[in-house]
């Protein structure tokens, strides 16, 4: 991520209801039995990938129909969400998704370093199998990169870090990352261009998953922490040129 990347203009995601035609499209994964935990997955995967910008607002109205759910339904995965920090209700105006602070980032990035490069640190004689969505994940992201879709490379590379930490095979772990990426990525908003934020960790992800298949887990943990630090500089120098 670049200190030199371009800053995000002033806009007003809330009046922007485009997301609604892939959050219903989710509606297929769910019976309308399902639960409200299933819901609030439907929408953190949406903020994971980008599709839900900070500022934007959730309407009940279409929610429930888009998804064909309960209203109390909705409104529980609305409490679910704002309890992780995802979501915001804003007195009188309705819920929306939060813009996270400076602050924000340096905690979560704190929190990156010590779960992502522990996992990585940690592991011994990996079955070359577990390494397959990996693989996918770089993949995904040259294929897309060289489309020019760069908010498809923003997706994969969350999906990475999401199996990076799925190596250590826990349940517990694996909840954590889901929400922590989703947090992550409203901060990746704060710069304009995909391409500027993403661009320079297509090979650094590919240079990881070298040294885990060739088992040189010490190294690879240790450069995934500089990539963590040169990551969160770059976000903070983009925080800091906005203010």
């Amino acid at each position: 991520m670049s200190s030199s990347s371009e800053i995000r203009p002033p806009a007003d995601p809330g009046t922007d209801t485009s997301w609604l035609r892939a959050v219903a499209g989710d509606a297929a994964l769910f019976d309308r039995s399902s639960s409200a935990e299933r819901v609030a997955d439907v929408l953190r995967r949406r903020i994971t990938e980008g599709a839900l910008p900070p500022g934007t607002q959730l309407s009940e109205e279409l929610l429930k129909e888009a998804l064909q759910v309960s209203r109390n339904t909705l409104r529980e995965a609305f409490r679910l969400l704002t309890h992780e920090g995802l979501l915001v209700h804003k007195m009188h105006r309705g819920v929306f998704v939060p813009d996270l602070t400076e602050e924000d980032l340096v905690d979560l990035y704190r929190l990156r370093r010590v779960l992502e490069c522990d996992v990585v640190r940690s592991l011994d004689e990996l079955p070359t199998e577990w390494l397959q969505p990996l693989r996918d994940d770089v993949a995904a992201s040259e294929a897309a990169a060289l489309a020019g879709d760069w908010v498809a490379v923003g997706t994969a590379n969350m999906r990475f870090h999401r199996h990076l930490v799925g190596l250590a095979d826990s349940t517990r772990l694996d909840e954590i990352t889901g929400r922590l990426l989703a947090e992550l990525r409203l901060l990746f908003h704060v710069i304009a261009t995909p391409q500027a934020l993403h661009e320079p960790y297509i090979a650094r992800n590919r240079e990881l998953l070298e040294l885990l298949e060739a088992g040189a887990y010490t190294q690879a943990a240790d450069q995934l922490h500089q990539y963590m630090l040169d990551s969160e500089a770059g976000l903070l120098a983009a925080f800091r040129a906005r203010a």
